[in-house]
């Protein structure tokens, strides 16, 4: 019986990792499509790319780890703006298919790019001493890397709501989401919004992609292995809501783990079939508008 406690413990623990950091990585991609109603399903070459920036940040400029995290989930977020300004805003009025087409290209454009400039295999990245092994919890001895994890997650879980609910920022993001005809009828600057809203998710997405290294991994086809999960969330959760892209990516990441623990030939069985059991109930989303 304790054995099966300390299972279930160890279970719970790693799907609450896991689900923190599909959160951090997906959130931006639910307020950027609630906002804007662009399909960017180039969302995670952006976390990629964070990967990736904080890898050669610490073996070329011999970076920390933590400073480097930040510092490539600035630059990412800093270069992410000329995506916006270039790219995706000529297709803000486009049809779906065009905006699929456009971020799916961006996907494989990157995919190519970064074999080339890194090559086809997993990176890895020596994360510092006290990152590593063990960290007492007081109800057992858990992973100190997750456990960081977690807590950068719930950080920006409280960052994030006094952001979008203390700021005056946070209520023009959040009426724009609502109803963005009325928004730019009072005098707010959407396309102001975009910028912020959008530099703001892919920096998220990079910081999750600098994290998700020593978790899931990181290789070139990341954006396409787990461009289906943050969907997901996002589906799940519903558009534009930070409380339902935590739920869902926590609930995600919980099934996910315990159904591999239980079955593993099913793979994510457990994620597809309790994805269409919310939409059939809730299309919208758990913390969707109806």
């Amino acid at each position: 019986m304790e054995q099966v406690a300390r299972a279930a413990i160890s279970i719970l623990f790693d799907g609450v990792a896991y689900g923190m950091l599909l959160f951090i990585i997906s959130v931006g991609l639910s307020i950027t499509m609630g906002l804007m109603g662009f399909a960017n399903l180039a969302h995670g070459a952006f976390a990629m790319a964070g990967g990736y920036v904080l890898v050669s940040l610490m073996l070329t400029f011999d970076l920390p780890f933590i400073p480097a995290l930040l510092l490539a989930a600035v630059a990412v977020a800093a270069v992410s703006v000329l995506f916006e300004r270039f790219l995706y805003r000529r297709l803000y009025q486009a049809d779906e298919l065009d905006q699929v087409l456009l971020s799916i290209g961006l996907v494989f454009m990157a995919t190519a790019a970064i074999t080339f400039i890194y090559g086809p295999s997993t990176v890895s990245l020596k994360v510092p001493a006290y990152l590593q092994g063990q960290i007492d919890l007081w109800i057992g001895l858990f992973p100190a890397y997750r456990s960081f994890t977690i807590a950068v997650g719930g950080l920006l879980i409280l960052a994030l709501w006094y952001g979008f609910e203390g700021t005056i920022i946070g209520v023009k993001i959040r009426a724009a989401v609502d109803n963005r005809r009325m928004a730019q009828s009072i005098g707010i600057n959407v396309d102001r919004l975009f910028v912020i809203a959008f530099a703001l998710g892919s920096g998220l997405a990079a910081l999750g992609g600098g994290l998700a290294i020593e978790i899931i991994g990181m290789s070139p086809t990341f954006s396409l292995t787990y461009l289906v999960f943050f969907l997901i969330v996002v589906a799940v959760g519903g558009l534009g809501s930070i409380r339902g892209a935590f739920v869902a990516a926590l609930f995600l990441g919980i099934v996910d783990t315990a159904g591999k623990y239980l079955w593993p030939d099913g793979g994510a069985f457990f994620i597809y079939a309790m994805t269409i059991a919310v939409l059939l109930v809730k299309p919208e989303g758990l913390f969707g508008r109806a």
